[in-house]
């Protein structure tokens, strides 16, 4: 399990849900003394955190792409900068 911190309120309010589970499993999981809603809600929070992680990945990429398409489109904003200070600087030396 990640031990970094959960992205929810751990003091928030429990809350009643109604799951539909295979009853088997649920059988066996209740004669092996395992608690389903711990179960359900480490599952949920693991699941909340790896769609978050993946939501996140794909903003990042859309901005990487749109920084790689105003390159094509302007140059490299670095470059950019770096030539108008250069001229600047050419500009004093002249003077």
């Amino acid at each position: 399990m990640d031990m970094r911190m959960p992205k929810y309120n751990l003091k928030a309010a429990k809350q009643t849900v109604s799951l539909t589970l295979n009853s088997d499993l649920y059988a066996q999981a209740k004669a092996l003394d395992i608690n389903a809603s711990h179960i359900a809600e480490e599952a949920l929070a693991y699941e909340v955190n790896r769609r978050s992680a993946e939501k996140l990945k794909a903003e990042i990429r859309e901005d990487m792409e749109a920084l790689d398409a105003y390159e094509v489109k302007y140059g490299s904003f670095v470059d950019l900068a770096r030539e108008h200070y250069r001229s600047a600087s050419d500009d004093r030396d002249t003077k």
